[in-house]
C-alpha cells in the first residue's frame, strides 16, 4: 500500500511539474502557434492535468507580477512578423492576441476572425466551454453556470471575498445561501460584488451587462458605482456605466433552459447571439436587414431551424459556403 501511495504521490508531482512548465512556456515570450496546440491537447487530455494547470496559474498570478514587472520595458509588445516560426510575445499572450492554425498556415492574429476560434487569453483561462456547452462549476461558496464560449479565470482571494474574472462569454452566479464571503466578478472595466445573490454577468468584446436576479449586486465601473435590486440591470462600455434598467428575467435566463428568446431584437443581434452556440459563422451582409426586428424563440439544440425560419419570415437570400459560413442577404 505504501508503494502504491509512493507511486500516486510520484505521478502527481510529475503533473504539477508539466503544469508549471506550461505556465512558464506559455508567459515565456518564446511560445510558438505549435506549442498552443501542444499545451491545448496536454490540458484536454484528463482532469488530473486541468486542476493541475489551474494550480500553477494560480501560483503565477500571485508570483509573478513582481518578475513580470523587472521584465516590464523588455516585454513584446505585438506580433513578430519576420520570425521563421511566428512567436507570441508576452504582453500579446497575457493581453489577448491570438494563436491559431489554417489549412496548416501558422497565423497570428489580435482577434480571431469571424470569432472561429478561442483568442489567447481565453485559451489561458482556468474553466472554459466550448460552443454550444453550457457546464457547472464551484468554486469556494460560489456556484457557476458557464454559458457557451465562456471563459473564467479564478483571482487570489481576499479574506472575506472570492474573486474571478470573466474573460469573455456569460456566466450565471449564485452565492450560497447565509454564507459569510462576497463574490466579486471582474468583467471588463467592471466589478459586480454580491453575498447572499444571484446574478447574470455578460462579457462581450466592448461592453456588457449585469443582470440581477435575487438580492443586491453592487455594480462598479471606474469611478460610478450603482447597486441592483431584482430584476434590474446595467450595461457598461468603455464610456461606463448606462442607466439601470428593468429586466426580463426569463429572456435573459433563457440559456439557462436550453432556449434563446428574441422580443423585437434587430436581425444582427439576433445572429450575434446564434453565432455563440452555432458551429461555423452566419453573416447579415447589410445593414437594412440586420435592422429588421425579430420575435422568436429558438431551441438551442436545434439552432439548424434558425436560417429556415429567417428565410420564411422576410424572404431572405441564402448562400452556404464551406466550414458552416452562411451568407444573409
Amino acid at each position: 500500500m505504501n508503494g502504491d501511495l509512493a507511486e500516486t504521490a510520484t505521478a502527481a508531482d510529475a503533473v504539477s511539474r508539466e503544469a508549471q512548465a506550461w505556465v512558464s512556456r506559455l508567459t515565456s515570450g518564446e511560445a510558438t502557434t505549435a506549442d498552443l496546440a501542444q499545451f491545448e491537447r496536454w490540458r484536454s487530455s484528463s482532469a488530473t492535468h486541468r486542476r493541475a494547470f489551474r494550480e500553477a496559474k494560480l501560483l503565477w498570478n500571485v508570483m509573478g507580477p513582481a518578475a513580470e514587472l523587472s521584465r516590464a520595458r523588455s516585454a513584446a509588445a505585438g506580433i513578430a512578423s519576420h520570425r521563421s516560426q511566428t512567436l507570441l510575445g508576452r504582453r500579446a499572450l497575457l493581453g489577448g492576441a491570438m494563436a491559431a492554425s489554417l489549412a496548416g498556415v501558422a497565423i497570428v492574429v489580435a482577434q480571431p476572425p469571424l470569432g472561429l476560434w478561442p483568442s489567447l487569453t481565453e485559451a489561458m483561462s482556468d474553466y472554459r466551454t466550448a460552443k454550444g456547452e453550457i457546464r457547472e462549476i464551484r468554486v469556494a461558496d460560489v456556484a457557476l453556470e458557464l454559458n457557451t464560449q465562456t471563459s473564467i479565470a479564478l483571482r487570489p482571494p481576499s479574506a472575506d471575498t472570492d474573486l474571478i474574472e470573466l474573460i469573455a462569454g456569460e456566466a450565471a452566479v449564485a452565492t450560497e445561501r447565509n454564507s459569510r464571503r462576497y463574490v466579486s466578478v471582474l468583467a471588463g472595466g467592471a466589478r459586480a460584488t454580491a453575498r447572499n445573490a444571484a446574478f447574470n454577468v455578460r462579457r462581450t468584446a466592448a461592453s456588457g451587462c449585469i443582470s440581477c436576479k435575487t438580492g443586491e449586486v453592487v455594480v462598479a465601473h471606474g469611478g460610478a458605482e450603482v447597486t441592483l435590486q431584482s430584476q434590474q440591470q446595467v450595461s457598461y462600455d468603455g464610456q461606463g456605466l448606462q442607466p439601470v434598467v428593468a429586466t426580463d428575467l426569463a429572456v435573459v435566463t433563457a440559456w439557462q433552459q436550453g432556449m434563446l428568446v428574441f422580443r423585437s431584437d434587430p436581425l444582427s443581434r439576433v445572429i450575434d447571439e446564434v453565432n455563440r452556440y452555432r458551429p461555423g459563422r452566419i453573416v447579415v451582409m447589410n445593414e437594412e436587414l440586420g435592422r429588421r426586428q425579430v420575435f422568436a424563440n429558438f431551441r438551442i439544440d436545434r439552432l439548424d431551424e434558425v436560417v429556415p425560419r429567417l428565410q420564411a419570415a422576410f424572404g431572405i437570400r441564402v448562400r452556404s459556403l464551406p466550414g458552416g459560413i452562411v451568407l444573409l442577404s
